[in-house]
């Protein structure tokens, strides 16, 4: 194909999408239907892209506020406890995507409190340790995280765990630990009162309603548990690391241990978000084909409008390849300028949803996520470059590939048959 043939057909198709013949009411129709064609692909590219990036943000801000609060990386021994806490720490340490690693005693408990009671997790921690591993310390509604101290038996509370049980700062709640002691009277609970010197608030219902923390001292005279601890929690560089880092790790630690990361503590929960994503993804697509399978209409119409131009193009020597890259051209080119607009729209609405939003809310007067039921009461987003490039790829192979037929068609009109009656 010369430079010039490929000129020609892309010179009458760019002339055939711009319809200008104004003495022919279905040229105008024909152009009115490419331009509702390129805005359908416009609307559905941007909506795809708008959505895929709040979902993004959705379980981005979801990750961090469980990752917070979880650790990326746990080292517990064989029986759920560690005697030499201090030796797997520092030789996790040499692990270069291991950024902090922190003691941990977990149990459980009932908290009591004006004769509620409410069953919580308890977690024992080295506060100032705990700082580089979790983010609760930036999470605090009241009081501050390295109130904790060693044999003062402060308590730090999650936000719902407090109000169920009654329980504000300065106050007392008696701890109950399931260990009990034996006594000639019959084995007795162990009971501790603890004051209460800090109250959080992650985001997470699971954790504000059940969480404790202590000091690590405190639970391990509670629970009876000397010098030993449950285990230590790592915080990574790149949190999706893990499981990489929790395989190499293994070697390092030189003993019967067993490791653990989030993606197998959480793993039901962030596959139910992918999914969820990838379904969304697969229903707004159906958008974006559906407009540019509307191209097959548009071109269809144009091929039946242009059949004196398609014969006398034959008579003049167009070869049926170079009939038919006409026609691909005028479709191709809607969907083009339609994805353009779209990718260019949706990613400006993505990084400013969050003034977005609240403009629309006070327009209207609504609040589409009310604090009061929601723990996330602001749409995040998160555009991803791999999600918008997907988009864009597969809009345009969709555009293409609903030119194919009709301009096929165009390429076997026959110039004898479509001259007979002009």
């Amino acid at each position: 194909m010369s430079f010039l043939s490929a000129y020609y057909e892309l010179l009458v198709g760019l002339r055939y999408t711009r319809a200008r013949r104004r003495n022919s009411s279905g040229n105008r129709f024909i152009s009115f239907i490419s331009m509702t064609s390129m805005l359908g692909i416009a609307l559905g590219v941007a909506a795809l892209i708008v959505v895929l990036s709040v979902m993004n943000g959705f379980q981005k801000e979801l990750r961090v506020r469980i990752l917070g609060v979880a650790s990326h990386v746990q080292i517990t021994g064989s029986d759920n406890q560690l005697a030499d806490w201090k030796t797997v720490a520092e030789r996790a340490a040499g692990h270069a995507s291991v950024r902090a690693a922190a003691p941990y005693v977990n149990a459980q408990g009932m908290l009591s409190m004006s004769g509620g009671v409410r069953g919580t997790i308890v977690r024992g921690i080295l506060p100032e340790a705990e700082v580089k591993v979790a983010e609760i310390g930036e999470h605090m509604l009241a009081g501050r995280l390295d109130a904790l101290k060693e044999g003062e038996f402060g308590i730090v509370l999650g936000s719902e765990l407090a109000r169920a049980v009654g329980a504000r700062m300065g106050e007392r709640v008696t701890l109950i630990a399931p260990q009990g002691l034996v006594t000639p009277a019959g084995v007795l609970p162990r009971l501790k009162q603890f004051r209460v010197v800090g109250v959080f608030e992650m985001g997470m219902f699971e954790y504000d309603s059940g969480l404790a923390l202590i000091h690590i001292a405190d639970a391990q005279k509670l629970y009876s548990m000397a010098e030993q601890v449950s285990g230590v929690r790592l915080k990574l560089d790149d949190l999706f690391q893990a499981p990489r880092v929790g395989r190499e790790l293994l070697p390092l630690l030189k003993g019967d241990y067993y490791v653990s990361d989030w993606t197998r503590s959480h793993a039901n929960f962030f596959r139910a978000v992918q999914i969820e994503k990838n379904v969304m993804f697969i229903i707004l697509m159906l958008i974006v084909a559906v407009a540019a399978f509307n191209i097959v209409s548009t071109l269809v119409m144009a091929v039946t409008d242009k059949l004196a131009d398609i014969a006398i193009l034959r008579t003049l020597g167009a070869s049926p390849g170079g009939i038919m890259r006409i026609f691909i051209v005028q479709g191709v080119l809607i969907g083009v300028i339609g994805t353009l607009l779209g990718a260019a729209f949706g990613v400006l609405l993505a990084f400013n949803i969050d003034t977005v939003v609240p403009f629309l809310e006070r327009l209207f007067g609504i609040q589409f996520l009310a604090k009061d039921v929601y723990y996330i009461s602001e749409l995040p987003s998160d555009p991803q470059k791999s999600d918008v490039i997907s988009i864009v790829l597969l809009s345009l192979g969709l555009s293409f590939l609903a030119t194919l037929y009709p301009s096929w068609r165009a390429s076997r009109v026959n110039p004898a048959e479509a001259l007979r009656y002009e």
